[in-house]
């Protein structure tokens, strides 16, 4: 029940954001447009934003035929988490990372890259799939699929919104056409979508540790999933993975946008030191 009261706040949240942008680009009849397009959305995000994002990075249904070790592994990992089995996909990038989505554990999908399955250990690799199935254990999927959808649809439309203010095309309201309220429309097209942003950052982080401990809890030991983050960290800065849309940076075990000084405070993502760092504090805890 909290996942499910954390999304409908998220949802409502965003879909006001979404309204205000509606209303700045086009006025009355914009607000009214955009309330109708956000039900539309809400919908198509609670049943098939998996499907959206898994269509946006080209990832592939593998069958157990195909990836009998990565079968092999996911399927231990889920008898200890007491979890359904997931669908299992691939996707075509040299990057190492993973992802998981759906909107609840008997609806979930585990994704990984070609680049993650080349360069980690089995133990590594155990770890990571960990990590994301503590994710689906927690029902942090559901939120953070839906965020990508959503974010990225208000990012979208601000920038559409930014590009009919460059050519004047902006279609606002008669009353609404006095120089104050200009300067409100564009100030809210540049806080909006941050606003959006920020939201997603709150989600995000603080359910990267809870993940990373119920990881190290399902796979057995910390050091698996310590050892592989370091691995991930330098494989995304060596090999960075391409045409990646900022809304779903969140939902990927290691941030695919890379970010330095003042960007890495917007990082979806804790830094990775201080993830290892907790995770080595937990195996000197307990002996595994």
């Amino acid at each position: 029940m909290g996942a499910q009261i954390r999304t409908f706040l998220l949802l409502s949240v965003l879909t006001v954001l979404f309204i205000v942008l509606g209303r700045v680009i086009g006025g009355q009849t914009g607000m009214i447009i955009a309330f109708g397009f956000a039900l539309v959305m809400n919908f198509i995000s609670y049943w098939f934003s998996d499907k959206i994002v898994l269509a946006m990075y080209g990832a592939r249904e593998v069958s157990e035929a195909e990836a009998p070790e990565l079968y092999r592994i996911v399927r231990t990992l889920c008898q200890r988490a007491n979890l359904p089995m997931p669908k299992i996909y691939i996707v075509p990038s040299q990057t190492p990372n993973a992802f998981a989505t759906g909107r609840n554990p008997e609806n979930a999908a585990v994704a990984v890259t070609e680049g993650i399955l080349r360069l980690l250990s089995e133990e590594e690799l155990m770890g990571v799939l960990a990590h994301e199935l503590a994710h689906i254990k927690h029902r942090d999927i559901l939120i953070q699929t839906v965020a990508a959808t959503v974010v990225g649809a208000i990012t979208m439309l601000a920038d559409w919104g930014r590009w009919m203010l460059f050519w004047g095309a902006m279609g606002r309201d008669e009353e609404d056409n006095n120089p104050f309220g200009i300067i409100v429309g564009i100030v809210l097209l540049v806080i909006v979508p941050i606003a959006a942003v920020l939201i997603n950052l709150a989600i995000s982080r603080s359910r990267e540790y809870y993940a990373d401990e119920g990881g190290a809890k399902i796979c057995g030991n910390p050091l698996y999933l310590s050892n592989a983050l370091r691995k991930l960290a330098y494989g995304v800065e060596k090999f960075p993975m391409e045409n990646v849309n900022s809304g779903t940076a969140h939902m990927f075990i290691v941030n695919p946008l890379k970010g330095d000084g003042i960007m890495s405070l917007l990082s979806t993502h804790p830094p990775i030191e201080e993830r290892i760092k907790r995770l080595e504090e937990m195996a000197r805890r307990t002996s595994w």
